[in-house]
């Protein structure tokens, strides 16, 4: 299957529209989880995904085989994202998330029927969440967002967006410390 993938890396690189569109669904998911976790919205990620894959279109020959494609698109989702951001800053700044099944770390509590008490405090966790994530700085939302949503190494969050490991560690620990302090209030409440 990877020999396959790569096959359609180098066609799609040659122009083959084919060849592109077998990437571009093979990425688009990934894309649009990325950028709806740094975005909050669902229209914004929608957004960010066509310029991804425009960008991607409009750059392809720029692309070295020496890092793998995914990890390009991750990084031009991730500052499209951030432009989307920085572009709407005053407007986002009061908005939460339209899409309540967004936040996949409290999408679902383990139980399949779960009870109204329970149903009542995920979504209140879930509002709470998406509060604090918006309160990040974008440079912090998205390093948290590769690191603890996307499972990336600190390697690829560094190149992804632009900085030094050690700066890019330093971004997702004061990201953590930024959420660890907003949310502790409300775990100790709920204890």
């Amino acid at each position: 299957m990877e020999q396959s993938y790569a096959v359609a890396v180098a066609q799609a690189r040659a122009g083959d529209p084919m060849a592109f569109r077998q990437l571009v669904e093979r990425h688009s998911r990934g894309v649009f989880r990325l950028a709806f976790r740094i975005t909050g919205n669902e229209q914004d990620a929608e957004d960010v995904v066509q310029d991804t894959f425009l960008k991607l279109h409009r750059n392809f020959e720029k692309f070295e085989d020496r890092s793998a494609l995914g990890t390009w698109l991750y990084r031009i989702a991730t500052n499209c994202a951030l432009d989307l951001i920085r572009g709407r800053k005053r407007h986002l700044q009061n908005r939460e998330p339209e899409d309540e099944q967004g936040m996949a770390a409290v999408d679902k509590l383990s139980s399949e029927a779960p009870s109204p008490d329970r149903l009542t405090l995920s979504a209140e966790l879930r509002e709470r969440v998406a509060a604090a994530l918006g309160r990040l700085s974008p440079a912090e939302r998205a390093a948290f967002v590769l690191r603890h949503f996307e499972g990336q190494g600190i390697e690829t969050i560094a190149a992804t967006l632009g900085l030094r490991p050690g700066a890019a560690k330093n971004t997702i620990f004061r990201a953590v410390q930024k959420l660890r302090g907003e949310l502790e209030v409300y775990a100790a409440a709920s204890e």
